[in-house]
């Protein structure tokens, strides 16, 4: 597994990570016994990144990744989580005090003094412009509560603004065949900033597995069925905005594309880790063959002609499928 700079922390993380959503909510159910699996399993294959948040299961996923990290002393393992959705998403929510209340929730389910990363939690727009904003994650890390911090946004136009910030470590933003605005502007400023990305939602919700049908349903707890249209949070989080069915053929188009024996799985997630700028890309896994499956896909990096192959389809694919709805919003 390819290890990358995680900015100018001096830290280094792996080029797929892993999101753990899947492990505190929205997802369905997945066991305790189940999720410590999906770790150990991620790790033993080359992991060094878990992405998770404060308000996965409201701390679930978060309590679970400290119990584990306490089991394995000496691990190296980077945790970067989030903070901001718990509160009402205004900007007003985001003082020094909330802060410092948010991360301390944070360090105690982690078990840890001091946080490795911490980046806002797709805040509103008015959040990434505030001076007083970063001088309060500033502060943070002074007094040690965190390492450092980032950003995850929803649009590329909060990104750009995020990288403005002296002390951003990193950007997290969707970065997928579905969502390709990031490699216009975005990728090349981070990459010229020095700041890491964290490509998230990597298969587009599993649009790009490969293995869903027109039939395919989901349990009324899995926002693939209760956010279809934003009804919870911003619709391009959920099949990354493309409408299923429009997302079902630009996926059997992509997977049409490959050799035998490349999954459309691990062609995706080699393809977004190997776009300039792009430092780790974190699918979630609900299994242990998930969470094998796409750290293997790390194998893929070096295929070149695979790859060239893969993005001319990809451009393809996206400028008659899904630029005129998705370019625009995101």
């Amino acid at each position: 597994m390819q290890q990358r700079p995680l900015g100018r922390s001096g830290r280094t993380v792996s080029a797929i990570g892993l999101g753990t959503w899947q492990l505190g909510a929205d997802w369905g159910q997945v066991s305790e016994v189940d999720a410590m699996a999906v770790l150990e399993a991620s790790v033993a294959h080359g992991v060094t990144l878990f992405d998770t948040a404060d308000v996965y299961g409201d701390g679930r996923s978060e309590t679970l990744i400290g119990r584990f990290l306490a089991a394995h002393p000496g691990h190296g393992i980077t945790v970067a989580t989030k903070m901001g959705r718990r509160v009402e998403q205004r900007a007003e929510n985001y003082t020094p005090e909330n802060f410092r209340a948010w991360t301390d929730r944070s360090r105690r389910n982690l078990g840890v003094d001091t946080l490795d990363l911490v980046q806002l939690h797709c805040p509103p727009t008015e959040v990434i412009e505030s001076d007083a904003v970063f001088d309060a994650l500033d502060a943070l890390v002074a007094d040690g509560a965190i390492a450092a911090y980032g950003v995850s946004v929803e649009t590329c136009a909060q990104a750009l603004a995020a990288l403005t910030r002296p002390h951003l470590t990193n950007l997290q933003i969707i970065v997928n065949p579905f969502r390709l605005k990031p490699l216009d502007e975005v990728l090349p400023a981070a990459a010229g900033s020095g700041v890491a990305v964290f490509a998230r939602v990597p298969l587009a919700s599993g649009l790009l597995s490969g293995r869903y049908t027109a039939s395919t349903t989901f349990a009324a707890d899995d926002h693939r069925s209760f956010n279809r249209h934003g009804e919870a949070f911003d619709r391009g989080e959920t099949f990354s905005g493309v409408d299923f069915e429009t997302g079902l053929r630009a996926a059997r188009e992509l997977a049409e594309v490959l050799p035998e024996g490349v999954s459309l799985p691990e062609a995706t997630l080699a393809w977004v880790a190997t776009r300039r700028g792009v430092t780790s890309v974190i699918p979630g896994a609900r299994s242990v063959a998930q969470a094998v499956a796409n750290a293997d896909a790390a194998a893929r990096l070096d295929d070149a002609a695979l790859l060239a192959a893969f993005d001319a389809a990809v451009q393809d694919v996206y400028d008659r499928l899904l630029r005129a709805d998705i370019h625009p919003h995101w």
